[in-house]
């Protein structure tokens, strides 16, 4: 009597496995669901024409009626309003000359960068009003700004400038001050006894 009520007990599932759906039905029904979402999803209607179209779309450039892009750049308190269009390499901040307003060699490498990185040196002038901060400050705004205006003007530009890090915005500020600290971290002096 026992074998028969372990006999039964097997026999439920067994007949329940089989008949279970197999499991590929199941696991295929979210992704055919996926598949039809993304073909609507896409012009095209099919799957493998969305990356293909993601792809294929080149950015236009953004130039004005005087052929110059503009961009913006920002770094610690300092904004720079960069134009940048084709010329002799005259650079012109602020409307001096960049020898004159970054007379420190280091800040004018620091401008030079992004022509360098693309291989443009020579063939772009740049107009550039900077506001804040001190010329480390301008001088990384202005680079920023640069760069960007770059993108703009010549889109396939961005991959090179983007891989330099030139894109990105340094968010690097000073810390402020906190209540208790003679700084943002130092302590007052302490004295025990």
């Amino acid at each position: 009597m026992a074998q028969e009520t372990q006999n039964e007990d097997e026999k439920p599932v067994a007949e329940t496995v089989a008949e279970a759906p197999s499991t590929p039905e199941v696991t295929s029904a979210p992704e055919a669901v996926g598949m039809a979402a993304l073909g609507a999803l896409t012009e095209g209607g099919t799957a493998d024409a969305a990356p293909a179209e993601v792809v294929a779309a080149p950015a236009e450039p953004k130039i004005d009626s005087l052929g110059r892009s503009y961009a913006t750049g920002r770094r610690k308190d300092a904004s720079a309003r960069v134009w940048v269009k084709r010329g002799t390499g005259q650079v012109k901040i602020n409307g001096r000359d960049v020898s004159v307003y970054f007379a420190r060699p280091v800040l004018q490498m620091i401008l030079a960068q992004p022509f360098e990185t693309v291989e443009r040196v020579g063939e772009f002038d740049v107009f550039a009003t900077v506001k804040g901060g001190g010329l480390s400050g301008q001088a990384g705004a202005v680079r920023h700004g640069i760069s960007r205006a770059l993108t703009y003007f010549e889109p396939g530009l961005r991959p090179a400038l983007k891989a330099g890090g030139f894109l990105t915005r340094d968010s690097r500020v000073v810390e402020r001050k906190k209540y208790g600290r003679a700084k943002a971290r130092k302590s007052f002096q302490f004295s025990k006894r």
